[in-house]
């Protein structure tokens, strides 16, 4: 019998030359795509991960730590190569450039597998087409971060433009994840509830809204909040990912909206100590809980 995965994540994952504010240089792997994995394997999900990537790139697959009938390479004649240059020694003022971009990924290339939910992890304006949205709700749930759909790269560097299908398509997506500022470009509105509630009456049925000081979830009815409790913010990138992926690991396993949050917002904390992908496990974050969220 075929098994049967808790969520899909789909998206490029990317090499990225992380520069801090000393002029050090670090290569690492990165992307939506692999944050969200780390973070939603550890929150106990069965998980499949559809990679766009070079197919050469199989160290980047490795770097998953996946059993190989869990992911799935999405072949692209190039690997999203990004320049991440911090400014400032807490990482929040940085310059991105996007030196190389993956294909689009289209419905045909992802693969026949059973899945309860669909995440388009994007990084870019492009990764996806808005066919790809409509095809994978024909197959399940379908989830989304919002910067996949709002920044764009423009000769290399980035930058953020509305939506302008958003009233057409946000509609699709069961989930919605967007930080703060997202919010703000999507919306027009500066507070996190009211933009909240603008995209749930443009129809994304529950909302995530990231911010440096705590996650805020919204479905319609209620609002949850959870504040970040990070001792430092070492490994700041990927923070956001990190959230949604637990967030999804959770609801789709079957946790209430508030004990998802929780255990995301605790997960986010923990790894934004230490660079890289979360690496902690369930029980890890567990204790962080029981020890910071009591």
């Amino acid at each position: 019998m075929a098994m049967k995965y808790d969520l899909m994540l789909i998206g490029p994952a990317t090499r990225d030359v992380n520069i801090d504010y000393t002029g050090k240089e670090v290569h690492e792997i990165g992307g939506a795509v692999f944050f969200c994995s780390a973070a939603a394997k550890a929150a106990g999900a069965n998980l499949f991960a559809s990679v766009k990537i070079h197919p050469d790139d199989t160290d980047i697959i490795d770097a998953f730590k996946l059993d190989s009938d869990h992911v799935a390479i999405l072949p692209s004649e190039t690997t999203t190569l990004m320049q991440n240059t911090y400014f400032t020694a807490d990482r929040e003022r940085r310059k991105a450039e996007c030196l190389a971009q993956s294909g689009p990924i289209t419905p045909d290339q992802i693969p026949e597998v059973d899945c309860g939910l669909y995440h388009l992890a994007g990084l870019l304006y492009g990764d996806f087409p808005n066919e790809l949205i409509v095809e994978l709700k024909k197959r399940g749930k379908v989830s989304a971060d919002i910067q996949g759909f709002l920044r764009h790269n423009e000769g290399g560097l980035m930058n953020f433009h509305d939506w302008s299908d958003k009233l057409e398509y946000l509609k699709y997506f069961d989930f919605l994840k967007t930080d703060a500022a997202e919010a703000e470009i999507l919306t027009g509105l500066t507070d996190r509830r009211e933009a909240a509630k603008q995209l749930y009456a443009w129809g994304a049925k529950e909302i995530l809204i990231s911010h440096n000081s705590e996650m805020l979830v919204y479905d319609g009815k209620d609002f949850f909040t959870c504040p970040v409790k990070a001792r430092n913010l070492s490994g700041r990138t990927g923070r956001g990912d990190t959230t949604f992926g637990a967030y999804l690991a959770k609801r789709m396993t079957g946790s209430p909206i508030a004990e998802a949050l929780l255990f995301a917002t605790a997960a986010v904390s923990l790894k934004m100590e230490a660079p890289g992908p979360l690496s902690a496990s369930e029980a890890d974050i567990q204790k962080y809980i029981d020890e910071f969220y009591a």
